[in-house]
Parts: structure tokens; sequence; C-alpha cells
């Protein structure tokens, strides 16, 4: 297996294909992966501070009890996770041309997050802030957002989103014409 230690610190992994593994309880600080696949294995309890992942396959990695703080993701595919049983609560996220699928943020502070230029499809937001978050040019079919703070978040350039007025704070949200309508919605109003 590539990761044998417990802590790792300022290293660069590369190609590492580490599929169905069992990698819980380690720690990753400074930390960069490119064009790693995880897929299936599980990062249970395991800590990462100030990483970045490129062009990294995470789908149905399990994260329960770990923490991820400060972290960058590029080019990944982050399928089927719950990112709702992580340990840390408060997290620094930057994602940017990623494909997010089926994946679950719930109940966590996640202000200031960066979902640029992706691809949110199926994804549950639900009971956390994302208040100042920017989801410019992302495509949000078929996501969810409940109880969402999203507080002067930014919308602009995005497509495909629903998001109730009703059931989630918007106050100051940017949005662009025509997509905006979709706002519209929860009330029945017919648009001509």
């Amino acid at each position: 297996m590539a990761f044998e230690d417990s802590s790792y610190e300022g290293r660069t992994f590369e190609g590492i294909h580490c599929v169905k593994q069992d990698l819980r309880d380690r720690e990753f600080s400074n930390c960069a992966f490119k064009k790693c696949d995880f897929s299936q294995s599980d990062f249970s309890g395991t800590k990462f501070l100030d990483c970045s992942f490129d062009n990294c396959d995470l789908t149905r990695v399990k994260v329960a009890n770990g923490s991820f703080q400060d972290i960058k993701f590029e080019g990944c595919k982050l399928m089927g996770i719950t990112f709702s049983n992580l340990k840390s609560k408060l997290l620094s996220w930057q994602f940017r041309n990623c494909l997010i699928e089926l994946c679950a943020f719930t109940a966590l502070e996640m202000k200031f997050t960066k979902f640029n230029d992706c691809v949110l499809r199926e994804t549950d937001f639900m009971n956390l802030d994302l208040s100042e978050s920017n989801f410019s040019g992302s495509d949000l079919q078929g996501s969810r957002f409940k109880n969402v703070k999203l507080a002067r978040a930014n919308f602009v350039g995005a497509k495909n989103y629903w998001i109730d007025p009703t059931q989630n704070q918007v106050k100051g949200a940017k949005f662009s014409i025509p997509e905006v309508l979709s706002l519209l919605l929860p009330f029945g109003i017919e648009i001509e």
C-alpha cells in the first residue's frame, strides 16, 4: 500500500492507485494529490489540512469523523460522498471544474466556499451555512437546497438550480437572468 505511515507533511503524491483501500486515521498536512484514484477507499478519521487534490477520483470515499480544512479540489470527481458526518463542521474549501454528484453536505459551516465551473448533480445542501459562497458557472441540475444560508452567495452564470426562497435565506444573493426566474417556481406564478 502507498500510505504505510500515519502522518505526512509537505509531500506530493502523483498517479497513486488506491482503490478500496483502508486509509483510516492518517494525517496529511500541506500535501498535494495529483491524478490519484481513491475511489471507494475509507478515509474515516483521517485529517487533511491545507491540501490540494488535482484531477483525482474520490468516488464513494468514506470520510466519517474525518477533517478537511483549507482544501482545494481541481478537476476532481466526487461522487456518492456523505460529507455530513465529518468531525470538523467548519470548512474552507474550493472546488474548480469538479464533478460533484450524489453527495450530501448537511449541518456544516461552509461560508465562502467556491464551486466555480462545477457540475453539481443530485447533491443535497441541507441545514448549512453557505453565506458568501460562489457557484458561478456551475450546473446544479437536480441539487436540493433546504434550510441553507445563502446570504450574499453568487449564482451569476450558474444554471439549473432550484432554490425555494421560503425555505432558504437568500438575502443579498446574486443571480442572473433568465435563471433567476426559477426562484418563483415555489409560488406557482405563471410567467409569460
